[in-house]
C-alpha cells in the first residue's frame, strides 16, 4: 500500500473514531452495514453510506427506549426479538405526505376512473371498483382518493366501491385510522373537496382537520410489506404507489412493478411518484401522462 493510501486510511479511521467518541452510542461500520442489510432484506429499503447519520439518529431513539447501550447490543436484540423488527422498520421509514399531493393524479382519477363509473344520468353502475393506496403513510392519499370518489359518484353508499390502504409502518397506520390532522393540513385541499375535511375544535383544544364519515367508511387500512406475498387476488381499477419505490434498488423496483401490473385490470391505472420512473419500457404498461401508466391488454 502506498504512503498516500495508508495516510488516507489513517485519516478515515481517525474520523470514524472521533465521530464515535462524539456520539452517545458506539456505531461502527459493521453496525451500519448489518442494519442496512436487514432493512433491505426485510423491506427493500436501500441505505447508502450517505444515510449513515440518519440511521444513527432514528435508531438511537430505540436504544434509549430499550435502555441498550450500543448498536452491537441492539443488533443482538433484533436477532432475538422478532417484534422489534417492526419498530426498526417504522423508525427508518420516511412518511412525508399531504392531501392531494401531486394534484394531477387526482384530476386524472376523477376523469378516468370516477366519472366513467357513473352512467349518463349521473348514477353509478352496479360494477365493482377497487383502488389500492400502496404505501399510504398517515392516510392523506387514500382520504384524497375517497373524497374524489364521494363527490363524483352521487349514490356511492349503494355501490361496491372500496379503497385498500396499506403501509409497512404500523405507527403511521394508527394515525391514519384516527382521521385527525393539524388544521393547516387542509390548506392544499381543492375547494371542490373542502366539505370532506372539516376544521373544528375538539375538547377545547386547538383546531384540527376531521375526515368526513362518508370518506372514512370507504377505506380499509391494513399493514402490508410490499415485498412479501399479498393476501388478495382480485384486480384493482387503479393502484397508487407514490414515492415508495425511490427507496428500492432497480431489481426490487422492477419486480414490484411487474407484480403491480398483474394486479391491475386491463385498462386500469398505475400512479407513481413525481421523482420516480420505471426501469425501461414495460410490456404491460403504457405511459399516458406525467407518472401515470395504463395497463394494456
Amino acid at each position: 500500500m502506498s504512503t498516500s493510501n495508508r495516510n488516507a486510511v489513517r485519516r478515515s479511521s481517525t474520523e470514524i473514531a472521533v465521530n464515535d467518541v462524539m456520539r452517545e452510542f458506539a456505531f461502527s461500520d459493521v453496525d451500519f452495514r448489518s442494519l442496512a442489510k436487514l432493512a433491505h432484506d426485510h423491506a427493500g429499503i436501500v441505505l447508502q453510506e450517505s444515510k449513515r447519520n440518519m440511521v444513527y439518529g432514528r435508531l438511537s431513539r430505540r436504544l434509549r427506549v430499550l435502555q441498550i447501550n450500543t448498536f452491537r447490543d441492539y443488533r443482538k436484540y433484533l436477532a432475538t426479538h422478532e417484534r422489534e423488527l417492526e419498530s426498526f422498520i417504522n423508525s427508518l421509514s420516511t412518511n412525508h405526505t399531504k392531501f392531494f399531493r401531486e394534484a394531477h393524479h387526482f384530476d386524472h382519477l376523477c376523469g378516468n376512473v370516477a366519472v366513467p363509473y357513473t352512467k349518463a344520468d349521473g348514477h353509478a353502475t352496479s360494477g365493482r371498483m377497487r383502488i389500492w393506496s400502496a404505501g399510504c403513510s398517515t392516510g392523506e392519499e387514500p382520504y384524497s382518493i375517497a373524497a374524489v370518489l364521494n363527490r363524483e359518484i352521487s349514490d356511492i353508499e349503494r355501490c361496491d366501491v372500496r379503497i385498500l390502504a396499506t403501509d409497512i409502518d404500523t405507527d403511521v397506520l394508527a394515525k391514519a385510522a384516527r382521521g385527525v390532522y393539524a388544521a393547516n393540513a387542509a390548506d392544499d385541499v381543492p375547494a371542490a373537496y373542502r366539505s370532506f375535511f372539516e376544521v373544528r375544535k375538539s375538547n377545547e383544544c386547538a383546531a384540527h382537520v376531521f375526515i368526513d364519515h362518508d370518506v372514512l367508511k370507504l377505506i380499509t387500512l391494513r399493514q402490508l410489506n410490499l415485498l412479501r406475498p399479498w393476501p388478495f387476488k382480485g384486480l384493482f381499477d387503479a393502484i397508487f404507489c407514490r414515492n415508495v419505490m425511490i427507496y428500492f434498488d432497480d431489481a426490487t423496483k422492477a419486480a414490484l412493478v411487474e407484480r403491480f401490473t398483474q394486479q391491475i385490470k386491463p385498462g386500469g391505472w398505475l400512479y407513481i411518484g413525481h421523482s420516480e420512473s420505471l426501469i425501461g419500457a414495460h410490456r404491460g404498461l403504457e405511459l399516458v401522462g406525467s407518472t401515470i401508466y395504463r395497463r394494456v391488454a
